[in-house]
């Protein structure tokens, strides 16, 4: 690991953002120190693999059977069924 850059408290509070940006840039290390003594190590963060990535993360883990296009039910099924629906909360509600 390279020396890291060091710089005091004072001048990490007034620029952190840009010293955060300067870290994730140069992939090198920051210490902070309060009177000489180190308090703090800024570091990058490490590399995310391909492997971390959510982006396909489920690929072959599921099989597609039959057509996923098409309803499962005809429309007169639907229909009928939405109308035994209707009917029980209907019923339901009436106590």
């Amino acid at each position: 690991m390279p020396e890291p850059k060091v710089v005091s408290v004072s001048e990490f509070k007034a620029t952190c953002l840009r010293l955060f940006d300067e870290v994730r840039r140069s992939r090198e290390p920051i210490l902070v120190t309060r009177r000489g003594e180190p308090i703090a190590l800024v570091s990058p963060p490490p590399v995310a693999s391909v492997s971390d990535s959510w982006l396909g993360s489920m690929r072959d883990s599921a099989d597609i059977s039959g057509d996923i296009i098409e309803p499962e039910l005809s429309p007169d099924d639907w229909e009928r069924g939405a109308r035994q629906g209707w009917e029980r909360a209907e019923q339901d509600a009436a106590g």
